[in-house]
């Protein structure tokens, strides 16, 4: 799994960020200052950092310098400031990609994945998670903290596709097609018994996300961000 650095001083944009990109399957560590980050890049190697830029002790600039010595990382900045002065300091400091705050948490995602190819650094589409929940394409397994489930394979195919896609709606005929193929001749039906199935297994076992039913369309997943 892609690990990715949050290094930021606002606890609200360290929450905002490591939802989005939780659920977009990375994983995601947090610092709240520049000496902090250091510290846990020793520990912990990452595949990316996303730092502020007005932050205590050590600015953003000091530590993408830091950063730079020593790890061959992409960077991005965040900032409240626009000025070309501030951008070209940004630059010279060695970070890749600049965003100014307040930003859209999908614009960060899509900077993040151009950064990672350029790096070829792309993360592992077949492991998508959400909370403590992981589902792995390649082992076929659901782990939800220690607890590993392994679930009949259109089940599988079900809840994958659903979290790789989490809060979208979509209708019985558009979860055939993804799931079973277009050549699937049987009733959609089917896709009513297996989310009750799916439902059946999981709302005891995790808060992290429920299959609603929105009516006269279809289904969603719906994940708790509390």
């Amino acid at each position: 799994m892609t690990n990715i650095l949050i290094v930021d001083d606002d606890i609200n944009i360290l929450k905002l960020v490591e939802v989005h990109l939780s659920e977009a399957g990375y994983n995601v560590f947090q610092a709240k200052d520049g000496i902090q980050a250091l510290t846990l890049l020793k520990k912990s190697p990452c595949d990316l950092a996303v730092v502020d830029v007005m932050m205590p002790y050590m600015d953003g600039y000091a530590l993408t310098k830091e950063i730079r010595r020593e790890y061959d990382i992409p960077i991005i900045l965040l900032t409240a400031k626009n000025q070309i002065e501030d951008k070209e300091q940004g630059f010279q400091s060695g970070t890749d990609d600049y965003l100014v705050k307040p930003f859209e948490p999908k614009e960060l995602l899509f900077r993040i994945k151009a950064l990672l190819r350029r790096y070829d650094k792309q993360p592992d589409e077949s492991i998508v998670r959400v909370g403590n929940t992981t589902v792995n394409k390649k082992s076929y397994e659901v782990q939800i903290g220690d607890c590993t489930i392994l679930l009949p394979l259109k089940e599988f195919e079900l809840l994958y596709f659903f979290i790789s896609n989490p809060m979208q709606v979509f209708s019985r005929e558009q979860l055939i097609e993804q799931v079973w193929g277009l050549d699937y001749e049987g009733d959609e039906r089917t896709v009513d018994v297996h989310v009750k199935r799916l439902r059946e297994r999981f709302s005891k076992l995790t808060t992290d996300f429920q299959i609603k039913t929105v009516r006269r369309v279809g289904y969603l997943l719906e994940t708790n961000r509390q």
